[in-house]
């Protein structure tokens, strides 16, 4: 992962809980053109399993959670109104 990968993982994940996150709030947090994101950056961390595209937004998947804790030695503040990516899935969110 490069600087704005991990931008982007940890802005999804501290700032956003998770997600999910629209593409253009994303854009205006990194000050990054929505179309670069959408087409450098996104590509790659969804091949790599790290976020997946809902119709409400961008979320970190449980793989991008682990990754981050690895690196950082810190977990994402849970909010108790999320019932977390999982359920969002089955949701169909």
């Amino acid at each position: 992962l490069d600087q704005m990968d991990r931008r982007i993982l940890d802005l999804i994940n501290y700032k956003f809980k998770g997600g999910p996150v629209g593409i253009d709030t994303l854009s205006a947090a990194l000050s990054e053109e929505t179309d670069t994101i959408e087409e450098v950056y996104e590509p790659y961390l969804i091949q790599e399993g790290l976020i997946i595209k809902t119709p409400r937004g961008r979320v970190i998947t449980d793989d991008a959670q682990i990754h981050i804790e690895e690196l950082t030695g810190n977990k994402r503040p849970v909010s108790k109104s999320k019932a977390g990516l999982s359920s969002l899935l089955d949701q169909g969110v």
